[in-house]
Formats: C-alpha cells, sequence, structure tokens
C-alpha cells in the first residue's frame, strides 16, 4: 500500500510538471508576437536586423521627406540626426492626423533590402506628444531640444 502511494506521488508531480512546461511554452508563444524592440536609425545601420524580424523603427519623420503613393501607402524617412532610414508604408490604414514632418514617430515592421516596410505607423496624440524611446534616441545623438526652447 505504502509503494502505490509513493508511485501516485510521483505520478502527479511528473504530470503538474509536464502540464507547467506546456503551459509556460504556451505563454511564451503567445507572447512571442506581442513582444517588439524598438531600434534607432542608427542602431539598424550598426547591425542590420534579419529580414524577416519584425521591429520598431523610431526617430523624427525628415523633413520634405513624404511622399505619397497609391491608396493609404506613402513613403518616408526616418532620422534620429545621425542616420536615416527610407519608410515604406504598407498597411492598410490612413496616414495619422498627426502625422507630419519634423515631428517623432515610431513605425512598426521589417528592415528588407535597406529600407524599412511598415505596417503600422504610431503618431504623437497632442502637439506636444513625443514617444519616450524617440526622446531618448534624439538625446543620445544631441539631436533632442525640450518643447519651448
Amino acid at each position: 500500500m505504502k509503494s502505490l502511494k509513493k508511485q501516485r506521488r510521483i505520478q502527479i508531480i511528473a504530470a503538474a510538471a509536464v502540464t507547467l512546461t506546456v503551459a509556460t511554452g504556451l505563454i511564451g508563444y503567445a507572447m512571442s508576437d506581442g513582444i517588439n524592440l524598438y531600434r534607432s536609425p542608427s542602431q539598424v545601420s550598426e547591425a542590420a536586423p534579419e529580414p524577416d524580424e519584425f521591429f520598431q523603427l523610431g526617430g523624427l519623420v525628415k523633413e520634405g521627406s513624404i511622399v505619397n503613393g497609391t491608396g493609404v501607402a506613402f513613403d518616408f524617412v526616418i532620422t534620429d540626426g545621425a542616420v536615416e532610414i527610407p519608410v515604406a508604408y504598407v498597411g492598410g490604414s490612413p496616414r495619422p492626423d498627426l502625422f507630419s514632418e519634423g515631428q517623432g514617430t515610431i513605425a512598426k515592421g521589417w528592415y528588407r533590402d535597406g529600407r524599412f516596410e511598415a505596417r503600422e505607423i504610431l503618431a504623437k496624440h497632442d502637439e506636444t506628444y513625443m514617444p519616450r524611446e524617440v526622446v531618448e534616441t534624439l538625446r543620445a545623438t544631441g539631436v533632442y531640444q525640450e518643447p519651448g526652447t
């Protein structure tokens, strides 16, 4: 009887370990799509990511770089003051209302053949907002100026 209890306890512990391992794997897989690394144009030029790596590219929209395409597609350039990366927006939504030249933005997509293919564009939501990551990138290159200066 004692041996049967011991064997049952080992089976329960093994089943719990397998269940925990499977649950952890499923959670990791589910979150992998939601984890997007942020990179500045300088970081992308130093070490180009793989063509199938989805990430966020942030910086300022270069003055005079927005070129409208057909439908909702458009091209522009993101810069951090040191490096410029051409971006082609290939998403399905129209350009955000507050997306403009000289403003901070974050594009989500892939870097392929020297060009960033954006699926989504995040723009500021008011006149003074700039994404934290973009501010940090611009400070590192000495381009960022505090609002009102």
